[in-house]
């Protein structure tokens, strides 16, 4: 009784970070993560609930009160060993996924107190056993002979070839870019996620044996149909995301300094922008920057603006509240020097005669009765049209599927969104052998959402490989 009592006493920790003023200086990870005691008493707050509803709210159903159990002890080692069971990106998912809605939004500390902070746990654990190079390769199981081809790199696939390697499959992994990783290597900032983060985890999916083809354009260099029938491949994975950027479709759009989120990230990352100025990006370094949008994705377009020297201006056309970001990404970026314009609605963007960017018109909204979302509908105030004077404009208001494979599978199924149709209880698709998951199907999602699907489909393509078919419980 006494030792549930000090629980209840115990806050939940902080994650020591980088102040403000010196990270906009830097693209270094903003928290440092738990020491080994902040771990062990943020541990102990977690009361162990016979019924632990984090676990079913969890995309993958992580075992995390074994977990947290282990971190406890002080057995940090056998923690992320025990995390690797259910999820093969810990250290990934610890830091980009939204807990706050899924595992600590269950938790039940969270009903009288702040939840018990599983993702800094999860980060934590999976951080000590890299940071020892103790990461062990667990035992295979003997080879089935079936060989699978995987689609894409991102937090899905990786999902996908993890799982069924382990089960003795025989994985290939095609990739579009130059390193695996997709969104997590090209979508997200340095500072919110390290490099070193997703090769160390790519890395252990090597050594389990999975291979990877890179700069291979599935869709290009061949379709679907000839990984099945002329390349030997005995089931496919489509994992392609969401990869196509949607627009505001307003006038000058078209102008010199207008990007999409997803260009100017992957032009980011891909121009090594977290490098500089050892690395000069010149084509996306601008002074006077406007991002339009208030998820997660507008909040790392605007923290690399910043970054790279700009004035940041968030332009969003809902209230604060209704925003789609993380809380802790909007606290971070009003910390690091971000301006908000709220309730704002772009009409135009300006240009000059050389038809570089200059300003965008704007008008200030109100919020009317609700729409088909549930949050209040922005409505234009007349008559309170600005002009804000920019050089650059950033659209973030979201993605769309990437249509390459769809386009050159002409018997696979796609919805009216363009989304690949897949059983949700197996994500096999429209055609047998063929299995798709993450945001090719769901549309633009989170990561460890992805990884669920990614985890559905694994366990129903280990089905197929071995009867020929799929369960319809999918299990």
């Amino acid at each position: 009784m006494s030792q549930a009592i000090d629980k209840k006493s115990i806050p939940r920790q902080p994650m020591p970070e980088q102040e403000p003023e010196d990270r906009v200086r830097n693209f270094d990870e903003v928290p440092y993560g738990f020491t080994a005691e902040l771990a062990k008493l943020e541990a102990l707050r977690c009361i162990m609930c016979k019924n632990p509803k984090c676990v079913a709210a969890c995309p993958v159903n992580i075992d995390i009160p074994a977990f947290v159990a282990l971190i406890q002890a002080g057995k940090f080692l056998e923690a992320a060993r025990k995390i690797k069971q259910d999820n093969a990106l810990p250290a990934v998912c610890g830091r980009v996924c939204p807990q706050e809605e899924q595992c600590e939004g269950a938790c039940v500390i969270g009903l009288k107190h702040q939840p018990v902070a599983i993702g800094r746990l999860e980060r934590f654990a999976a951080d000590y056993e890299r940071h020892r190079a103790a990461v062990t390769i667990p035992e295979l199981a003997p080879p089935t002979g079936k060989r699978v081809a995987v689609v894409g790199a991102g937090p899905a696939g990786l999902t996908v070839a993890g799982d069924l390697v382990l089960k003795g499959h025989q994985v290939t992994v095609f990739e579009a870019l130059q390193e695996p990783g997709g969104v997590l290597m090209y979508g997200i900032p340095e500072f919110r996620l390290p490099k070193e983060i997703v090769r160390a985890e790519v890395d252990y999916l090597r050594k389990l044996g999975v291979q990877f083809v890179m700069d291979y354009v599935v869709g290009r260099n061949s379709t679907i149909r000839e990984l099945l029938d002329e390349e030997g491949y005995h089931a496919v994975f489509i994992g392609t995301g969401a990869g196509l950027p949607s627009f505001m479709e307003m006038p000058g759009e078209n102008l010199i300094g207008v990007y999409s989120a997803n260009e100017y990230l992957t032009r980011a990352n891909l121009m090594k922008a977290y490098l500089f100025p050892e690395y000069d990006t010149p084509p996306i370094r601008r002074r006077r920057v406007a991002v339009i949008g208030g998820g997660n994705v507008a909040m790392d377009s605007a923290r690399t603006a910043l970054r790279l020297g700009g004035d940041v201006t968030i332009v969003y056309r809902r209230a604060r509240e209704q925003m789609p970001a993380r809380v802790e990404e909007v606290h971070h970026a009003e910390q690091e020097g971000v301006k908000f314009r709220l309730l704002t609605n772009p009409t135009r963007v300006l240009g000059d005669r050389r038809h570089r960017v200059t300003g965008m018109e704007c008008i200030e909204m109100e919020l009317g009765e609700p729409d088909e979302s549930g949050r209040r509908r922005p409505v234009p105030k007349k008559g309170s049209e600005f002009v804000i004077e920019l050089d650059t404009v950033i659209v973030a208001i979201g993605n769309k599927p990437n249509p390459l494979v769809p386009r050159t599978t002409p018997e696979l199924q796609v919805s009216k969104w363009g989304t690949v149709v897949a059983d949700p209880k197996t994500m096999q698709t429209s055609i047998p052998g063929v299995f798709a998951g993450g945001d090719i199907v769901s549309g633009a999602a989170t990561v460890i959402l992805a990884m669920g699907q990614g985890r559905i489909a694994a366990r129903s393509m280990d089905t197929y490989l071995r009867n020929g078919a799929v369960a319809e419980s999918g299990s």
